[in-house]
Parts: structure tokens; sequence; C-alpha cells
């Protein structure tokens, strides 16, 4: 069983008290502060929020939940020809190295990145506990050559970034994610921004109350009480 299919580990008490959605601004960035703990990190999700650096070295902490959110449609990914030919030279696997997926990501030849060490180790932590997922993509010399890593919640997956190295691996990833979020009865593929290049693999804008609307519904899918009862709050980060 791969952790995708296990029950996730419950993530305990988060410290934080996140801005509700009656508390946020106009912009994109809702907040700043906190902390990348699995309690902090799985509450902000199910919220419609998610972490990323305000910076490009990855030294403050930011909380965002785009006015303009992208999300891809299970059943609207744009597969062309090329990503099923390629698709027929790669091996998938799921969950067999996560934090590889995560370093491949942040490669500084990529250019900047705000995947920093700091965020690594969170979301390697989230990994172990059954939250967060990795989908890759080897070649024929068992070489990691592309994939894509995110946040799973019941229904809802945020997917946070993919690369590639070979023509085509970190599409055939998304495929593959697409395939495994529709067999296992999910709905919700969030993308945070639609880029161009998303938009051109079917991604769509949808504003941000429509986006929570979709969310809270995919977070009753499948749902069996494994985070527990609701958790206290004690300290706020700093709001903007």
């Amino acid at each position: 069983m791969t952790s995708w299919e296990s029950t996730p580990q419950p993530v305990g008490k988060s410290l934080w008290r996140l801005p509700p959605p009656s508390e946020w601004p106009d912009s994109d960035l809702l907040a700043l502060g906190a902390d990348l703990e699995p309690a902090t990190v799985i509450d902000a999700y199910r919220r419609g929020m998610f972490p990323m650096g305000v910076d490009e070295l990855g030294d403050r902490l930011g909380w965002w939940s785009p006015n303009s959110r992208g999300i891809l449609p299970l059943d609207g990914l744009r597969v062309t020809r090329s990503m099923r030919q390629s698709a027929k030279r790669f091996e998938i696997r799921v969950d067999t190295c996560f934090t590889g997926v995560m370093r491949a990501c942040a490669d500084p030849s990529r250019g900047p990145s705000w995947i920093t060490d700091t965020f690594i180790e969170g979301y390697t932590r989230l990994h172990e506990l059954g939250w967060a997922h990795s989908i890759e993509v080897f070649d024929r010399n068992a070489e990691l050559v592309g994939g894509l890593y995110g946040v799973r919640i019941e229904g809802y997956f945020s997917g946070e970034s993919m690369f590639h190295i070979e023509r085509d691996a970190s599409k055939v990833a998304l495929m593959a994610l697409v395939d495994v979020m529709r067999s296992s009865g999910m709905t919700l593929l969030d993308v945070q921004w639609c880029s161009e290049h998303l938009a051109s693999l079917g991604a769509i804008a949808i504003p941000r109350r429509a986006y929570l609307a979709r969310l809270a519904a995919a977070l009753r899918r499948q749902s069996s009480g494994r985070l527990g009862t609701k958790k206290p709050i004690t300290r706020a980060p700093s709001a903007l």
C-alpha cells in the first residue's frame, strides 16, 4: 500500500489562528508569519490558503489565497498526441522518492525558487504523516526525469510544483495524477495560479469565492473524521 492509499496520521493542535475568509484582504497575500508545522499547514489548506515565501530567499513566510484561483477540472486535461507517446516510454511511480521530487523542483538551475530547505523539511514531514504525495516519472534507465508533488485532503489535491528533465515528463506526471484522482473519487485539483502553461493543459481560473465552495465540497467527499476534533487556537500570525 502506498502512502496515497493509507489513512493520514493526525496532525495535532495548531498554535496559530489563521484568518477566516471574512477577514481576508482583496490581495492574494493574506498574512505573514506562523510556521510549517503539520497542524498549521493542514489547517491552512482546509481553509483555502497555502504557504509560500514572499521573497526569493523564502525567509518570510506568507499565506496565500489568490483572488483568481487556478484549478484543473479533472475532465478538462488536454492530452496531446505527444504526451500520449511520451507516456509510453516512461515509468510512473507514486510516493517512492518524495523528497527527491521536491529537491528537483527546487533546483536553482531552474531559476529562483521559494522551495527552501525549510519547505522541503516541512513537506517531507507531511509526506511521512501521509498528507503529502509525489508522482514520479522515470526513464528506461530508472532515472528520475520528472514529477510533481502536493497535498491531499479527502477529495482535494493541491499541486505545489512540478519539474521535468526530459520532454513532456512533467505533463506525463500530471496525466498520472489526474488518473489517480479520478480513480480515487476525488473532485478538486488546485493549481493555485492559472499560468499560461497550465492553461494550455486545461487549467482555468475561477473567483476565490467559487473556489472556496468547491473546496468545501471536496473536503466533505470521502470524509471519515480522520483529522479528529477542531483544534483550539492560541496565537495568531501577523496579518497584513
